[in-house]
């Protein structure tokens, strides 16, 4: 049991850093110790946990299951060495965080509006800003990050998955043949966000997936730029599904090629290595960790 439980926390660590060499790093083993843990656990259970390329690593079916119980099983065990640590009954002082300027819109928050309630004592500073902030030069303690994270010192934790819809101005779409594929969307008028690079991933429940470049018309720095821009009929953009929901629904905007999921992203908290494990670094992340869990829980299964 207890090297099934090793395993499990190899595991869970590659999927928050997003490669074998970066979970080396954070735990202080070499790239192929982390590889034969997840390939003896995925020996032990019979079971592919991993998708591997050249490029990056994503979760099968199979593994985004058993990286729920994962990341329970470890933040259980955390909140007990916390509680033995003795944290402060009442948490005081200030916490800064960063997080991209769209999610002043996001339901995350609401959990971090929760969290100031409940510790009163803490003067907490969100910054929103699309720009990425370092946070060792500017003294942050939490940032909150899109997609793809870089090897770095810092440690990392996936909060949530972020699903995303192809959209486009009904006008737009009027001008052009109804695409069939999404490699038929590769010459379209594209909006592009410089945070991101210039090309798409999109498939099919079956799993078959298409990958393109595109030259986008119009490039901004902020997401809900290009949705305006998008409204206007500027060109195509795949922005989160949360901030268009409401424009499509009045028809400003309409769904391009509903059938093609466009590759979701990943949302991380990001923090230094050094924080003390009772500091309000952990207890906001902690928060915003049992949050998103319970939010999960509460989704309506698709059928």
């Amino acid at each position: 049991m207890i090297d099934e439980l090793r395993a499990l926390a190899v595991f869970a660590k590659t999927v928050e850093t997003g490669s074998f060499r970066a979970a080396a790093r954070a735990l202080r083993l070499s790239p192929s110790v982390v590889s034969h843990h997840v390939s003896q656990l995925e020996g032990k259970l019979g079971a592919a946990l991993l998708y591997r390329s050249t490029r990056k690593l994503s979760l099968t079916p199979d593994g985004q299951a058993l990286y729920q119980h994962a990341q329970a099983m470890l933040q259980a065990a955390e909140s007990g060495l916390n509680a033995l640590a003795g944290r402060a009954a009442e948490p005081a002082g200030s916490l800064s965080v960063t997080l991209p300027a769209f999610f002043a819109r996001h339901p995350l928050v609401e959990r971090l509006a929760d969290f100031a309630q409940r510790h009163p004592k803490v003067e907490l500073t969100l910054d929103f800003s699309d720009e990425k902030r370092d946070l060792i030069r500017d003294g942050i303690d939490l940032a909150i990050r899109i997609g793809e994270l870089p090897d770095s010192a810092l440690k990392s934790r996936r909060l949530l998955d972020m699903p995303r819809i192809t959209v486009a101005a009904p006008s737009l779409l009027a001008e052009r043949a109804a695409p069939q594929t999404p490699a038929a969307l590769a010459d379209w008028p594209w909006l592009g966000i410089r945070m991101r690079p210039n090309r798409k991933t999109l498939s099919l429940s079956a799993g078959e997936t298409q990958t393109f470049a595109f030259q986008p018309r119009l490039t901004v720095n902020n997401i809900d730029a290009a949705c305006r821009l998008a409204i206007a009929g500027c060109g195509l953009a795949t922005p989160p599904a949360f901030l268009v929901e409401d424009d499509i629904a009045a028809g400003r905007l309409a769904n391009v090629l509903p059938e093609w999921q466009v590759e979701t992203l990943g949302v991380y908290a990001v923090w230094p290595a050094n924080a003390a494990r009772e500091s309000l670094t952990l207890r906001l992340l902690d928060h915003l960790t049992r949050e998103a869990d319970l939010h999960r829980r509460k989704e309506p299964r698709s059928h």
